[in-house]
C-alpha cells in the first residue's frame, strides 16, 4: 500500500506527537492519560444541555441542543472509542455535543465498563443493554422509536456494529467513525500505517491484551464485525473513514460487505485525515471541516 498523503496540519500534528512521544512501551495507564490528553485537541464545544443518567449501574450523558430537552428526538446510543480500556465519556464529550447540537438529535453517550478492570464482555453487555432500553422504551428517553440508532468511532465503532446486529430489525442506523472491525487486522492499511499514525500497532496489542479473557480470539464473531459471513438485514450504514488512517481498510471492507449483501451504506473517505481526527479540530484546521462533514451525514441520516 502506498502511504497517503496527509493534510499539512495532520502531518505536522503527527511529527509533534512522535517527537514527544519519549519511546515508553504503552500501558493502559499511560493510554488512558493519553487520551484526556488528546481531549484537549477538540474544536470547542457547541452550546448544548447535559444531564447525566443511568441505567441501572450504567452511566449515560444525555446531549440536547438548547432548548430542545423536552423534545421527542430522533436518538443516537453512542458507544465512544478509546480500544475498550482508554476512552471515557470526558475524552468524547466535543464529540457528542457537537453531534447532538448539529444533527438535532438526542445523543445517549454510555459510560460502559473498561478494560482491564473489566474484560470481555463487559463493555459489550453495558452497551447492549443501553440499545435495549433506548429501542424498547423509546418513550423512556422522549426518542421518535422510528429513528433510533448506534454509533460510535474506533473500538466503540466495534461495539455499535455488533449491536446492530444484536438489535437488527428495531434499529434505523448505524453510524461508524474509523471504526475497528478486527481488533488485530492484517489488512494492508494497517502494516503500512502501523507506527506513527497516532493508533500505532503496539497500542493495539495492548488494547486487546486488556480486554480479552482466556480462549477468545481476536477474529470472533464475538467482538470483530468483519467476521461475519452475512451481512444481510442490518441496519442502513454510514461509515466515516480517513485514509491516514491504519483502520481505513477495514472500515472500507465493512462497507463493501454490507453492500454486496444489499444493505444500504454510504462510506465517506476523508482525504489526507487521520485517525481520531474528529476529535482533532483545536489543532488540525482541516480536521474541523472533517467534523463537519460527520455531522451533516449524521443529520442527513435522520431525515432520510
Amino acid at each position: 500500500m502506498t502511504g497517503p498523503v496527509l493534510d499539512r496540519g495532520a502531518k505536522r500534528f503527527l511529527d509533534a506527537l512522535n517527537a514527544a512521544g519519549g519511546g515508553e512501551a504503552p500501558t493502559v495507564a499511560r493510554l488512558r492519560a493519553a487520551a484526556l490528553e488528546l481531549a484537549k485537541c477538540a474544536a470547542p464545544s457547541p452550546p448544548v444541555e447535559r444531564r447525566d443518567d443511568a441505567l441501572g449501574q450504567v452511566g449515560l450523558r444525555i446531549y440536547d441542543a438548547p432548548g430542545r430537552a423536552g423534545e421527542v428526538l430522533p436518538g443516537l446510543v453512542y458507544l465512544h472509542g478509546g480500544g475498550l480500556a482508554a476512552g471515557d465519556l470526558d475524552t468524547h464529550d466535543a464529540l457528542c455535543a457537537a453531534l447532538a447540537a448539529g444533527a438535532g438529535c438526542r445523543v445517549i453517550a454510555v459510560d460502559y465498563r473498561r478494560a482491564p478492570e473489566h474484560r470481555f464482555p463487559a463493555a459489550r453487555d453495558d452497551c447492549f443493554a443501553v440499545v435495549a432500553a433506548a429501542v424498547g422504551d423509546a418513550a423512556r428517553f422522549r426518542l421518535d422509536p422510528a429513528r433510533v440508532g448506534v454509533g460510535g468511532d474506533s473500538a466503540g465503532g466495534t461495539l455499535a456494529a455488533l449491536a446492530a446486529r444484536a438489535f437488527a430489525s428495531k434499529l434505523a442506523l448505524q453510524f461508524l467513525i474509523c471504526p475497528v472491525m478486527d481488533a488485530l487486522a492484517r489488512l494492508p492499511s494497517r502494516l503500512a500505517l502501523a507506527q506513527g499514525h497516532l493508533l500505532d500497532e503496539a497500542t493495539m496489542q495492548v488494547y486487546w491484551d486488556a480486554y480479552r479473557v482466556d480462549g477468545l480470539e481476536a477474529f470472533s464473531a464475538a467482538v470483530a464485525p468483519l467476521a461475519y459471513t452475512n451481512f444481510a438485514g442490518l441496519p442502513p450504514a454510514r461509515v466515516h473513514v480517513a485514509d491516514g488512517d491504519p483502520l481505513y481498510d477495514e472500515g472500507v471492507a465493512y462497507a463493501q460487505a454490507l453492500r454486496q449483501a444489499g444493505t444500504a451504506c454510504k462510506l465517506t473517505r476523508h482525504e489526507g485525515l487521520i485517525h481520531h481526527f474528529y476529535s482533532l479540530g483545536a489543532v488540525v484546521p482541516r480536521a474541523r471541516a472533517g467534523l463537519a462533514e460527520v455531522v451533516a451525514d449524521l443529520a442527513e441520516a435522520f431525515v432520510g
